[in-house]
């Protein structure tokens, strides 16, 4: 009782060093060149008021917290629709409120790719995956994955590409939270991601997975309420007509393309028109196909999300959870375009929202945040913010649990330990890798803090897609798959998605600074070369594997098919 009373008397004092300084300089007189537009309190009371809440949520959960389950799946004690609703926030992230009506505002239909995207992959999770990884699996993907195969090798592989892909998730969220608290707030861009990274560690270490679930089953209610009202506003000043919607959008674009010198009214025209077709954001075949696969099959192989499965009490639940998921993603997806659309009539007519070059006040991120107070004024911004941060927190949240567990449960308690890991030895371990993760989701927040948030959680969807998934899909499916090749060919799709995304012209020129042209690497996406490569190298070294653990393997393949596809035995496992 004691160590719980002060593990909250901590919590406390953390809150209070991260929310004290935020409010006195937002009071500040002195915010510098960054502050674009007066100080919002009506905006800055419903944030606070949201924070307030949810370290009550945080304080409710830890008390729940006792156990290395607990911590990681809520003790599998959440229902089908709970946990739909808690994935649909976990994937409803800063990426698609945020950076998806950005994507549409700047390149119009083209922005549509992220919505179709991350929507097709939930079929593969429904059908393939989900009712398995919840017959096979305990706490991480890993549990799947190495079912059947030599445990070190394959969990040290399932844990450095879990680290990898949450990183890069990561960087999105940071960079999308760190730019709505400097615009809402007035602060130093730097300071706000400071804030956000230590408000998430509150939440990850003291709540656990019951604290991030409520979070998310919350934020997701008040996340698409908000976006309904959005497009609600929206569509109402065109009588509900899409297509004056849509021609009212070509005409602003047309508008201000007329604005550039040199520009004639036929280029102006073309380029009004040019956002009600493809071509604007992918403009060859080969990118499109590659960042289609990317989104498409990177979906089922997030680690952030294949955990959620793990926090319901069967199989049937965990199917239930997607059918839950799917309903309300699509949903929301179909919303960001209409808001995407929204605020170029809305947020690019007005001054207010622009600075003196004509660029969006605080960043190209924060069209939707603009609208909300275009539509519904100060109030409606405020509750906006709150809900886009609560999106970020939740998320971020979500992936520091996948890391943590990555380490802890994987590399500690299996690898080093050998099963022999008390669950307090566990959960002290997830901590202090909470800790880290927090730490470096900080520092590479600010190193990208320029790019679009949705096209750097296209890159982890490309990682998830040429390493997890391909190990995943081949170690469920496939009898002739073995350790060699499943620790080879994972590598190699890990490192060959990592080296192609550094050499492409998102990192080599958006990021490192280098001219643009100059990118070795010249697609978008390296999904359909990395992904291609992973199955290729799990195919072929495990073809070549004559070894005894080789046979071990093929053998043991009907035991793991059996359970996953009836579950005997889940039970026990999850028990234990």
């Amino acid at each position: 009782m004691s160590r719980l009373t002060s593990s909250r008397r901590l919590a406390v004092a953390m809150a209070a060093l991260i929310l004290l300084p935020t409010l006195a300089l937002a009071a500040g007189p002195d915010l510098g060149e960054v502050q674009k537009q007066a100080t919002n309190f009506t905006a800055i009371g419903m944030f606070a008021a949201f924070v307030v809440f949810t370290l009550f949520i945080t304080k409710w959960a830890a008390a729940k917290t006792k156990s290395a389950a607990d911590f990681y799946t809520a003790g599998g004690g959440i229902t089908g629709f709970q946990n739909g609703l808690a994935i649909a926030g976990d994937y409803m992230s800063a990426a698609s409120f945020l950076g998806i009506s950005a994507a549409v505002m700047a390149s119009g239909f083209d922005g549509l790719i992220y919505s179709i995207g991350f929507l097709v992959g939930w079929p593969i999770l429904t059908f393939l995956m989900a009712e398995r990884l919840r017959n096979l699996g305990q706490f991480t993907f890993a549990d799947v994955a190495a079912f059947r195969f030599a445990q070190t090798p394959v969990r040290v592989f399932a844990a450095s590409s879990t680290l990898v892909v949450v990183a890069f998730y990561l960087i999105a969220q940071m960079v999308g939270a760190g730019q709505l608290i400097k615009l809402l707030f007035g602060l130093e861009y730097w300071v706000a991601v400071v804030i956000v990274g230590g408000l998430m560690m509150i939440y990850v270490l003291f709540g656990g997975m019951t604290a991030t679930t409520w979070v998310q089953i919350i934020k997701a209610c008040l996340l698409l309420g908000g976006a309904t009202f959005m497009a609600v506003m929206v569509m109402m000043q065109y009588g509900f007509s899409l297509e004056r919607f849509f021609a009212a959008a070509v005409e602003v674009k047309a508008q201000i393309a007329a604005q550039t010198p040199g520009t004639t009214p036929e280029d102006a025209a073309a380029a009004g028109q040019s956002i009600m077709g493809p071509g604007k954001f992918i403009t060859d075949p080969i990118s499109a196909i590659s960042f289609g696969m990317a989104l498409m099959f990177g979906t089922a192989g997030l680690p952030h999300i294949l955990m959620r499965f793990f926090t319901v009490p069967d199989a049937k639940e965990a199917r239930k959870s997607v059918m839950w998921a799917t309903t309300w993603i699509g949903y929301f997806y179909l919303l960001t375009f209409i808001i995407g659309f929204g605020a170029i009539t809305f947020v690019l007519t007005s001054p207010g929202f622009l600075d003196e070059t004509g660029a969006l006040v605080g960043g190209s991120n924060m069209a939707a945040i603009h609208l909300a107070k275009a539509v519904g004024g100060n109030l409606f911004l405020g509750f906006i913010s709150a809900v886009a941060f609560a999106t970020i927190l939740a998320v971020v949240a979500g992936l520091t649990l996948a890391g943590a567990s990555a380490v802890s449960h994987d590399i500690y308690a299996t690898v080093i330990k050998k099963n022999k890991a008390g669950s307090a030895a566990e959960l002290k371990v997830s901590r202090y890798t909470v800790l880290a993760l927090g730490v470096l989701a900080v520092a590479l927040g600010i190193v990208f803090e320029k790019q679009n948030i949705a096209f750097m959680v296209s890159l982890a969807f490309a990682i998830a897609a040429s390493a997890n998934f391909p190990v995943l899909f081949l170690s469920v499916l496939w009898k002739g798959c073995t350790t060699r090749g499943v620790v080879i060919g994972g590598f190699i799709g890990l490192v060959v998605s990592v080296v192609l995304t550094v050499l492409s012209p998102s990192v080599w020129e958006a990021t490192l600074g280098y001219d643009k042209g100059s990118a070795p690497f010249p697609y978008t996406s390296p999904a359909l070369f990395s992904m291609t490569a992973g199955f290729v190298g799990i195919w072929l070294f495990s073809t070549l594997d004559r070894s005894l653990r080789g046979r071990q393997d093929r053998a043991g393949f009907v035991a793991q098919q059996v359970r996953s596809e009836t579950g005997i035995g889940a039970a026990a496992a999850s028990a234990h």
